[in-house]
């Protein structure tokens, strides 16, 4: 190799910190949102830049598609997609508007006769689909889709005449909940954490906490996970954490755990941090692009949950 005169800049020193680490994670391997999100919130980033990113993967239907969330392939809007769009929304401030409006009127097309969300709408055929989310022509009501989307909407306090019978199908499938899984189980608290009534929110929160408890959808103990069954077609070791359910300290899930339990999933969910910088994806992986577009979400989830619960993360 030709000498070029140059002084060799001296080795940039690696990053210590989760966040610093996690900043070249998101560097190297993220879509533009997740960049644009990661500089929102860890680096005093605008809101507006976030949206501008989001809008690449909004439909005319008011839905959106274009893989934004990563285990759906193919530009067709879905519900899954939409909530997607909701939760990166609410995140920055600005569930609100024409916006969110079309966004209500794309879910009531696509809703089922109760007026909740299907998880995948007939119309993914013909893509790539991961397949633990099998697309039929006659889906049915899912609390997994519903339940976010009406409890985000809620807390922002966006009324929709689809907004009524999409929360008597999350408060009836709540309340009806006995055998259950731990996406479900989210799925409820994320309606739960917003629902109008708050003391009927409780008492289901209350009765969900037991049923998790009982079924053991929680691993308590990240030191002996062995001890803890994975749930009927999940990945191989993909247990789910108190974290998992009370994503803040605020979250009706939180009373469901005590102390030494959210501290010790807390320190099992620091220690998940990679040597390059970015959390792993724990369900299963059936295609490389959407593994690697997952990463910098859970990434950035992650760093979020530990930073709620007043862990350091800088």
């Amino acid at each position: 190799m030709a000498a070029t005169g140059a002084t060799p800049l001296p080795p940039t020193p690696p990053p210590h910190t989760p966040v610093a680490r996690a900043e070249r994670f998101v560097w190297l391997t993220a879509r533009v949102l997740e960049q644009r999100l990661f500089a929102h919130h860890f680096r005093g980033g605008a809101a507006d830049p976030v949206e501008t990113a989001l809008d690449a993967y909004r439909n005319d239907d008011g839905g959106y598609g274009h893989a934004l969330e990563p285990d759906l392939r193919g530009p067709v809007s879905q519900p899954l997609h939409t909530a997607h769009a909701l939760r990166v929304l609410d995140a920055v401030g600005r569930c609100a508007g024409q916006r969110v409006e079309r966004m209500c009127r794309y879910l009531t097309s696509v809703s089922t006769a109760d007026g909740a969300l299907p998880a995948i709408h007939p119309s993914q055929r013909g893509y790539p689909t991961a397949p633990f989310v099998p697309v039929v022509d006659d889906p049915p009501s899912a609390l997994l889709a519903t339940g976010p989307v009406v409890g985000l909407l809620h807390r922002n306090e966006v009324w929709h005449a689809w907004l009524f019978r999409a929360t008597d199908f999350c408060w009836q499938a709540v309340e009806s909940l006995e055998k259950s899984h731990p996406y479900e189980v989210e799925a409820a608290v994320a309606f739960l954490d917003s629902a109008p009534d708050r003391p009927r929110a409780e008492a289901a929160a209350d009765r969900l906490g037991r049923l998790v408890r009982a079924q053991g959808l929680a691993a308590l103990d990240p030191d002996d996970l062995d001890a803890y069954l994975v749930s009927p077609g999940y990945a191989p070791g993909e247990h789910h954490f108190p974290y998992d359910y009370a994503r803040t300290p605020r979250s009706l899930a939180r009373a469901w755990f005590t102390d030494d339990e959210m501290a010790r999933s807390l320190d099992h969910l620091a220690a998940q941090q990679q040597e390059d910088g970015g959390w792993p994806v724990r369900w299963r992986r059936w295609a490389p692009a959407p593994a690697l577009e997952a990463r910098p979400v859970m990434t950035i989830a992650a760093l979020r949950a530990l930073s709620a619960h007043g862990r350091a993360i800088d």
